[in-house]
């Protein structure tokens, strides 16, 4: 399917590769997708590449977030990346979660 929002993943997806950030990316199920809330990528880093870079980058789209795929159904490589509200706040990274416990009250 030709569904832009989700071209201009795989575009900024495929620059990180060509810039050697990243080795690997995928996309499971592309034919069905028909909005990239509903898109969940794979990506594999190069050994030693600036990951923090690759995220940044990511994260000019909405709802951008990620998390290590552990599960490893749906693809082998090392990261999931999603755009939806409800998988951001299911992956809240680390040092966001310790920030919103540090300004939730005590009971």
């Amino acid at each position: 399917m030709h569904v832009p929002d989700i071209i201009e993943v795989k575009d900024l997806l495929e620059g990180l590769k060509t810039n050697g950030l990243i080795a690997e990316w995928e996309l499971p199920y592309e034919n069905i997708l028909t909005r990239r809330s509903a898109a969940i990528f794979f990506l594999r880093f190069h050994p030693g590449a600036d990951m923090d870079k690759a995220w940044k980058e990511l994260g000019h789209f909405d709802h951008f977030s990620f998390r290590e795929n552990t599960e490893k159904l749906l693809s082998e490589l090392d990261y999931q990346i999603t755009f939806s509200e409800e998988e951001k706040l299911k992956n809240r990274q680390p040092e966001e979660q310790a920030a919103s416990a540090a300004e939730e009250p005590a009971n």
